[in-house]
């Protein structure tokens, strides 16, 4: 059994059983919903950065990593900042979230700012 392998095991310690086949999680991709059924949250926030600087969160998009960061990458191209996507939400450098909100309603999303 190769190095990669063992790495993808999960809650095994030691099996005696010579016909024991580990089950591997495979990760599940999550289909993309519609862009009208989106409902997504905008809100400002100072816990994710630095010394409480202020950041843009994007919550609440259903659908594949490859989808979000897509959307990550047009609303940082459209605001001209930097950001990230960690944990299924999208984090925009700075308060943006009136620009954040037009910017995902003219796309088709339903969006709305907390």
């Amino acid at each position: 059994m190769s190095k990669k392998n063992r790495k993808n095991r999960v809650d095994i310690v030691y099996s005696t059983n010579s016909d024991f086949e580990y089950d591997y999680d495979e990760e599940q991709v999550k289909e993309t919903i519609d862009v009208s059924k989106q409902k997504l949250k905008v809100y400002l926030d100072t816990k994710a950065k630095k010394k409480g600087k202020q950041a843009t969160l994007i919550s609440g998009f259903i659908g594949s990593k490859d989808d979000l960061k897509d959307l990550s990458k047009l609303l940082k191209t459209k605001c001209a900042v930097g950001g990230s996507v960690k944990d299924g939400d999208i984090l925009i450098q700075g308060d943006f979230r009136d620009k954040i909100v037009l910017i995902l309603n003219s796309e088709g999303y339903k969006a709305r700012k907390l």
